[in-house]
C-alpha cells in the first residue's frame, strides 16, 4: 500500500512487558542502592541476554514503513517524579530506549526501529528475588508517564491520564510528521503541494529519520558491555547498538527548523532500473576555514515494490555513493553511526561524516552526491521508483 498509494506508515516497535531477571542484583535493596551507572549496566546486560525474546512485534518489521521505538524520556516535573518512588528508574542518567521497547533488527538485518521518540521514563518494579531479582516494567503514572487526554467521566469532561511505551512514542512521531509537512508548506507553498502524494511521503520519510543520532553515552555503554570485543569488531558492535537505538534519537524541533549553524537541503525524484543520478549539493562557505567540529550527512529514503514469498522481499535497492569531495571537507565516516553495509538493508540509507579539521570550501563549491539504484535482486522491476534525498551540513554549536 505504501508503494502503490504513496502512504507513509508509522508503526510502533511493540512493548515486551513480561518479567525478566537482572543477575547483577541479588535483591531489591541492592538494586535501589546501586548508583545510576551500575543500574544501567545491569539492566542493559539483562535485556541483551534476552534479545531473541524481545524482537519487534509484527507488523513493525514493515519494509516501507518507519518503526518507532520508545525513548526513556518524559517531561514530569521533579516534584511529581517522587510519586514513582515505589519503582526504580533503571536509566536515570542515560538517554536510551525503554526497557520494554522491542528491539531490532528488522527484515534481512535492516535498521529497525528507525528512531526513538519519547515513551516516558519507564520504571521497573521488583516482583521477586531468589538468586537475583526479577523485574517487570511498571505502568504509566503521574510520576513517570506522558500526560494524555482521557475518556470523560461523571463530573469531569476534560479528563487527563498518563501513558507510556512505543504507541505513545509513535503518536509523537505522527505529530512530528504533521509539523514537518506544515513547515515545508509554509516554506515552499504550492511547490510542495504540487508534488504527488508519493513524493511528499518519501520526502517526509527522509526528513523524519535524517536528524536521528546515537547518543554517545548510551552507544558507548552498549559497546563496552556487549560482545564481541577487540580489534576489527566495530561492525558487530554497531549491530548491538542499532538493535536498541536504530538510527538514534532526536529533538523534533531539529526536524522542522533550520538553525543558524546548519544548512538543510532536500530533493525528490525517481529512478529506473539500474540507473543513477547525481545531485549537486551546495556547501555553505561558513563550513570552511575553521578547525572545529562539523558534520555532513545525507539520508536517502524510497518506497519499494515487495515480492512476498521471496527471500529478497525488497524488490528495489538504492544507496548513496560516498562523494569524492567529502575528504576535502575535513570529515570522515562517523564511527558513532551505522556504517554503509548496515544501513544498506532497508528503504532508508544514511551516511554521516564528521571531523574537526579545517574544511577547504571554495566559493560556489558543491558536493556531488550520486544516488544509485542497484540491480534488482529478483525479477526486474521496470517502474520508476520514487526517492527523496535529504542532507545536512552543520558546525558545532
Amino acid at each position: 500500500m505504501a508503494y502503490r498509494f504513496g502512504i507513509l506508515f508509522l508503526v510502533s516497535a511493540g512493548n515486551v512487558t513480561s518479567q525478566f531477571p537482572v543477575p547483577a542484583f541479588a535483591n531489591r535493596i541492592a538494586f535501589e542502592d546501586a548508583n545510576a551507572e551500575q543500574r544501567a549496566q545491569g539492566v542493559i546486560n539483562a535485556v541483551a541476554a534476552l534479545l531473541a525474546d524481545r524482537r519487534l512485534l509484527s507488523p513493525s518489521e514493515a519494509i516501507n514503513g518507519l518503526t518507532v521505538g520508545a525513548r526513556n524520556l518524559d517531561w514530569v516535573p521533579a516534584a511529581e517524579r517522587a510519586l514513582a518512588r515505589a519503582n526504580v528508574n533503571p536509566y536515570s542518567e542515560l538517554d536510551t530506549a525503554n526497557p520494554s521497547s522491542a528491539l531490532g533488527p528488522g527484515f534481512a538485518g535492516s535498521v529497525k526501529p528507525e528512531f526513538l521518540m519519547p515513551g516516558a521514563r519507564e520504571h521497573l518494579r521488583v516482583i521477586g528475588s531468589s538468586q537475583c531479582i526479577t523485574v517487570a516494567p511498571a505502568g504509566p503514572s503521574r510520576g513517570a508517564g506522558l500526560k494524555v487526554a482521557a475518556p470523560p467521566r461523571p463530573g469531569l469532561e476534560n479528563a487527563e491520564g498518563f501513558t507510556n511505551g512505543t504507541s505513545a512514542a509513535t503518536a509523537l512521531a505522527c505529530r512530528t510528521v504533521h509539523r514537518i509537512h506544515d513547515a515545508l508548506e509554509m516554506a515552499y507553498g504550492q511547490e510542495l503541494l504540487q508534488l504527488t502524494n508519493t513524493q511528499r511521503a518519501v520526502l517526509i520519510k527522509a526528513l523524519l529519520v535524517h536528524p536521528a543520532r546515537w547518543p554517545n553515552a548510551a552507544a558507548g555503554l552498549v559497546k563496552q558491555l556487549l560482545r564481541p570485543f577487540g580489534q576489527g569488531q566495530a561492525p558487530r558492535q554497531n549491530d548491538n547498538i542499532r538493535r536498541i537505538l536504530g538510527y538514534g534519537i532526536y529533538n523534533s524541533d531539529d526536524a522542522v527548523a533550520c538553525a543558524a549553524d546548519r544548512a538543510t537541503f532536500w530533493c525528490v525524484g525517481s529512478l529506473g532500473r539500474e540507473r543513477s543520478v547525481d545531485v549537486l549539493v551546495p556547501i555553505p562557505a561558513a563550513l570552511g576555514g575553521q578547525a572545529r567540529d562539523h558534520l555532513v550527512s545525507a539520508t536517502l529514503a524510497w518506497f519499494t515494490p515487495v515480492i512476498p514469498g521471496r527471500k529478497s522481499y525488497r524488490a528495489v535497492k538504492m544507496r548513496i555513493l560516498d562523494p569524492a569531495e567529502v575528504a576535502g571537507l575535513g570529515v570522515s565516516a562517523d564511527v558513532w553511526q551505522p556504517d554503509g553495509n548496515q544501513t544498506n538493508r532497508g528503504t532508508v540509507f544514511t551516511r554521516v561524516w564528521s571531523g574537526a579539521q579545517a574544511a577547504v570550501v571554495a566559493e560556489g563549491m558543491s558536493l556531488q552526491a550520486k544516488i544509485q539504484r542497484d540491480a534488482d535482486p529478483a525479477a526486474p522491476v521496470d517502474e520508476l521508483v520514487p526517492f527523496c534525498l535529504a542532507g545536512l551540513s552543520r558546525n558545532a554549536r
